[in-house]
C-alpha cells in the first residue's frame, strides 16, 4: 500500500493534521478543510471520506470504507476503527416516497435526515457494517460484521445483527495496554529529544 507523502498531505489543506498520519494515495478525500486527523491515524486504499470528519489518534479506516460527514459531522475518537467496507452516514434521504431523493435534486424537494455520528474511544466496527445518522457508539463498543446500527449503544458492549442488538459485555483489559503503549511513546519522545539536544551541542 502506497501512502501520500508529507508534502502531499500538507498540500491537501486539512483543518488539523497530526504526526505520522498515513493516507493511501488511492483514497478519495473531499472537503479536507473540514477534517481533523490525530497522530498515528491511517486511511487505507479505496476509502471515500467527505464532509466534516474528525479522527482522533490511532484511528484506522480499512479499505473500501465510506464516511459521509456532511455538514454536522462524523467523529471517531482515539483508538477506534472501521474494518473493511464499513459505511458511516451523518445524513440520509427520506425513503418513504413523500419527497424526492438523491443529490441531483434541490433541497426544497427533499427531506433529509441530518444528525452527527460519534464513535467513542476503543470502539470497533466489523466489516461491511452500516452506522446510521445520529448514532453514538459509546466507549468500548464492538459491532459485529455486517450489522446495521440504528440505535446508540451502551459502553463496553458487543452488538450484532440487522438491526444491531446487544449480545454481551466487552472486556476492558485493553485499557491497561493503552496505558503501557502511551507510556512507551512518552519515553521514546523523551529519548529522541534528548538525542537531538546532544547532537545540537555537538557532544
Amino acid at each position: 500500500m502506497a501512502f501520500l507523502t508529507e508534502a502531499s498531505l500538507a498540500a491537501l489543506g486539512f483543518k488539523r493534521l497530526g504526526d505520522n498520519v498515513k493516507i493511501s494515495d488511492k483514497a478519495s478525500i473531499y472537503n479536507p478543510e473540514l477534517m481533523e486527523i490525530g497522530d498515528h491515524s491511517r486511511i487505507d486504499d479505496f476509502c471515500v471520506i467527505s464532509g466534516k470528519v474528525t479522527l482522533g489518534r490511532n484511528v484506522h479506516i480499512a479499505v473500501f470504507c465510506n464516511i459521509g460527514g456532511g455538514d454536522l459531522g462524523v467523529t471517531l475518537d482515539d483508538f477506534s476503527g472501521l474494518a473493511y467496507g464499513c459505511h458511516v452516514f451523518s445524513q440520509s434521504d427520506d425513503y418513504s416516497g413523500r419527497t424526492l431523493t438523491n443529490p441531483t435534486v434541490p433541497d426544497k424537494y427533499k427531506h433529509e435526515t441530518k444528525a452527527s455520528v460519534l464513535i467513542k474511544r476503543h470502539s470497533i466496527v466489523g466489516t461491511c457494517s452500516v452506522i446510521m445518522p445520529g448514532i453514538t457508539l459509546e466507549e468500548g463498543t464492538s459491532i459485529g460484521a455486517m450489522s446495521l446500527v440504528t440505535k446508540s449503544t451502551e459502553p463496553w458492549s458487543v452488538y450484532f445483527g440487522i438491526p444491531a442488538k446487544r449480545l454481551k459485555s466487552r472486556k476492558q483489559a485493553l485499557l491497561e495496554l493503552e496505558q503501557d503503549y502511551l507510556s512507551e511513546e512518552v519515553k521514546l519522545k523523551a529519548m529522541l529529544e534528548n538525542k537531538k539536544g546532544v547532537n545540537h551541542d555537538g557532544k
